[in-house]
């Protein structure tokens, strides 16, 4: 057997490939079907209790939900699967049978990685079509507690911008483009990092050279004074569209979309770090189904005669979740600005691939 050949046999490449995923998705399944069912326990009682609300909200809101607990589960149900499939080769000697012909252990897991290649693929295409719009459309109707989601007016409140050392507050903003206004302003001047006067109008309204402040004052913290200024124009570096940015959440928008969002909003002077690490999580989550032949690989090799194939299963488990709770804790730490958004994203995928790698070549290669 040629030791450079990946696949070295495609009838069983195609055999064990098949056990894979025939399993993997029947987890899945099984998984949606309970944790779906248990969810809806707990919520179908808060969308009934609203006027107006009748079963169709109910499977409304499943249609909804379910991609979400799809795309969570997925993993998983790839990582229970790849176990499921490779105790079942060890116990029937199907992998003694594929060594002894000469293959080695990367030979034996080839077929696992490229359906699980395929089950990411399909991982990030569903997530982007699908799940980005459920989980926007189920924020929406949660933020009104399931009632009708009103119309959006196109009025934004509390809007903050930087503007070099100062900062921006507007109450409200109405309007987009050259047409918009700026009500109850308030421009916090900073010199040194140390606040030094406040600067506020009642309206703004872009003109050239800046914004045009109605009745406009101007706050002197050190002399306590305020002084009446009128008509005046004032922040000369800051875009209309600075304040049309509407508050980004990563997980309801799409790879493309989330990116230009993350560009718009670096312009404007805000923070996207945790925007980014949600950025490449987008895809490093996807391709974790990749790794899970490689940590459930322990469960493949040994004999199950000796009495050691369900410890073997026990410690393949025990690597995947390890590394959905360090992925997890990744990317917590990426939001609090702990982890730079690559590590967040990338940092638990390549330590666990590692680790699957040292302990597959030191205990079968």
């Amino acid at each position: 057997m040629n030791q450079l050949h990946f696949f070295p046999s495609r009838t069983m490449a195609l055999y064990v490939g098949r056990l894979f995923l025939v399993r993997s998705f029947a987890i899945l399944f099984a998984l949606v079907l309970v944790l779906q069912t248990l969810d809806l326990l707990g919520e179908s009682g808060k969308i009934l209790s609203v006027a107006g609300n009748s079963d169709s909200d109910v499977w409304r809101y499943v249609g909804l939900r379910l991609p979400q607990i799809i795309e969570t589960f997925l993993p998983f149900s790839v990582l229970l699967g790849t176990i499921l499939t490779l105790i079942t080769l060890n116990q029937n000697s199907e992998v003694i049978a594929m060594k002894a012909s000469g293959m080695s252990a990367h030979q034996v897991l080839a077929p696992l990685f490229l359906a699980a290649l395929f089950v990411a693929a399909i991982s990030f295409g569903f997530n982007e079509r699908i799940v980005t719009r459920a989980t926007a459309a189920l924020a929406a109707w949660q933020k009104v507690e399931y009632a009708q989601i009103p119309k959006d007016t196109g009025i934004r409140s509390n809007i903050w911008v930087r503007d070099g050392n100062n900062l921006i507050n507007a109450a409200t903003v109405s309007g987009t483009g050259t047409a918009i206004t700026l009500h109850g302003v308030r421009i916090y001047e900073r010199s040194g990092g140390v606040l030094s006067s406040i600067l506020s109008g009642d309206s703004a309204r872009p003109v050239a050279g800046g914004w045009e402040l109605t009745n406009a004052k101007r706050f002197l913290r050190r002399a306590g004074i305020v002084q009446p200024l009128g008509t005046i124009v004032a922040a000369p570096g800051v875009r209309p569209d600075q304040f049309t940015l509407a508050q980004v959440d990563g997980d309801q928008l799409p790879f493309t979309e989330l990116k230009a969002a993350i560009g718009d909003l670096e312009a404007a002077g805000r923070p996207v770090d945790s925007l980014k690490g949600v950025l490449w999580h987008k895809i490093s989550g996807p391709l974790s189904a990749v790794l899970m032949p490689l940590l459930g690989a322990v469960a493949a090799f040994g004999l199950a005669r000796s009495g050691k194939l369900f410890v073997r299963a026990i410690i393949g488990m025990a690597l995947g979740f390890a590394y959905f709770v360090a992925d997890n804790f990744a990317l917590a730490m990426g939001d609090l600005g702990a982890y730079s958004p690559f590590l967040a994203a990338w940092g638990p995928f390549i330590l666990f691939a590692l680790i699957g790698e040292m302990i597959l070549i030191r205990t079968e290669e």
